[in-house]
């Protein structure tokens, strides 16, 4: 999972962004409402995290833009306006939560999380495809009963694949939302091919099916439909 984060308070930001990645998500950076709209229209997150007051405006403009754009994008509010009327006015406009600062680590982590598996896996921990079977929580995976022994990159390529299933992904769509926005200054892709012959081979293994389709020049598609 892919997450924006939107804090002109650097400090803070530093903390936030080692403590989401040590959960487990890819998280990028940006200080200003100008970076954040210039960012949010060239790439797609899964997840923003947005403080109202930027230095050049609110980050509410922002949610309405995000919604617009794409309403499946979740949006958690961090703010130290804890008035009702902001947290109202916030979740009216299309946030899907409202925390107030100061805050504990572990509640940012559970309205995260609370966020992503509503916005993207239909409120439930676990992903069930045929014999495979995802554990969005503990990030463990199992086809029929046994248990899948995946890399990061490959349970994050997994999770992507799975919440993008029968749509075509490119190679430039994968590498941006497991290495980063950056990743697309890179000369070729072709890195990806290992990661995920690798995941292929794990799941056929364990008696899984080939869900992962190449298409030539393309991209590939996860396919539960046989």
């Amino acid at each position: 999972m892919k997450i924006l984060l939107v804090e002109d308070n650097l400090t803070l930001a530093e903390d936030l962004l080692v403590f989401v990645k040590e959960n487990g998500f890819m998280a990028e950076h940006v200080e200003s409402l100008t970076d954040a709209k210039e960012r949010t229209a060239l790439y797609t997150y899964d997840l923003v995290i947005v403080d109202i007051g930027l230095p050049d405006g609110s980050g509410l403009d922002l949610v309405t833009i995000l919604k617009q754009k794409d309403p499946n994008t979740g949006i958690l509010i961090v703010s130290a306006k804890d008035s009702i009327e902001d947290k109202v006015n916030g979740l009216e406009i299309g946030a899907d939560d409202y925390i107030t600062k100061p805050f504990h680590t572990a509640e940012l982590n559970a309205r995260i999380r609370s966020i992503l598996r509503r916005k993207k896996f239909e409120g439930s921990n676990i992903i069930a495809i045929n014999e495979l079977r995802i554990d969005v929580m503990a990030s463990q995976v199992w086809v029929g009963d046994k248990t899948l022994d995946l890399t990061k990159k490959e349970y994050d390529l997994l999770l992507y694949f799975v919440y993008n299933r029968d749509r075509m992904l490119t190679k430039e769509s994968i590498a941006e939302h497991l290495w980063g926005d950056h990743i697309d200054q890179a000369d070729n892709f072709d890195f990806i091919y290992n990661h995920i012959k690798n995941l292929r081979k794990k799941i056929v293994k364990a008696g899984g099916q080939d869900y992962i389709r190449s298409v030539y020049g393309v991209g590939y598609k996860f396919s539960s439909k046989s």
